[in-house]
């Protein structure tokens, strides 16, 4: 995980995006505190890693303080009493501390 410039997601591992390199397209989320946050994203090869859909995240790196071994976490949530609006998504982030001997991950708010 790049906290530096961009966040890189193999596009095999998502759903419904655009395919075309160099395509650009806005990502709407919010985070565990119900804030909304904007990523600029685009398709790119990334060498022998195939296509990386590229996230321009660095604001909301700089303002969770987000980490080399953080773990990421998009979750898309659609509301089941209204079939009709747009599915919404969130991200988490989680950071590994020890607590009493044991490994945990806690929400990094």
């Amino acid at each position: 995980m790049d906290v530096t410039r961009s966040l890189s997601i193999p596009t095999s591992s998502l759903c419904s995006i655009p395919s075309e390199e160099g395509h650009f397209m806005d990502m709407h989320v919010y985070d565990d505190c119900g804030q909304f946050w904007v990523f600029r994203c685009s398709i790119q090869q990334m060498g022998s890693e195939g296509r990386v859909l590229s996230v321009n995240w660095i604001e909301f790196v700089g303002q969770k303080n987000v980490r080399v071994d953080d773990k990421v976490i998009f979750l898309e949530e659609t509301c089941i009493n209204d079939p009709t609006t747009r599915a919404k998504i969130k991200i988490e982030v989680k950071r590994k501390i020890r607590l009493f001997g044991q490994d945990i991950w806690a929400d990094v708010k």
